[in-house]
């Protein structure tokens, strides 16, 4: 296994995922989200594996930002603006190559090999 976890420092759900791949001695690469970001090919990867960009995006987050996506039509506009802006990503994104997770998904981890 490759685990790769993009997260943010603060995010409770990021350091729960930390935890997980610790307790199970799985070794895991932590990337801190709002420091790196991704790359345009981690950013396409991701979108592929959760089934487009508005499963990526914090719903619940409190950016003006967000409300906005709220009522944007164009999918390519929402792309580039969360490319841009990686603090309106839902956290922790854990990648195992071409498979991907957003949140906090224990029973889908369980499952990879």
């Amino acid at each position: 296994m490759n685990i790769q976890i993009f997260g943010k420092s603060k995010c409770f759900d990021t350091k729960k995922a930390e935890r997980y791949f610790k307790e199970r001695r799985i070794k895991y690469q932590m990337v801190d989200l709002l420091r790196y970001g991704l790359s345009g090919k981690e950013f396409d990867a991701v979108l592929l594996g959760i089934g487009g960009v508005d499963n990526l995006i914090d719903w619940n987050g409190k950016s003006p930002e967000i409300t906005l996506m709220k009522y944007m039509e164009d999918v390519r506009a929402k792309e580039d603006k969360l490319f841009d802006d990686p603090s309106l990503m839902r956290t922790p994104i854990v990648r195992n190559g071409r498979q991907v997770t957003v949140g906090y998904c224990p029973e889908i981890w369980e499952k990879w090999d």
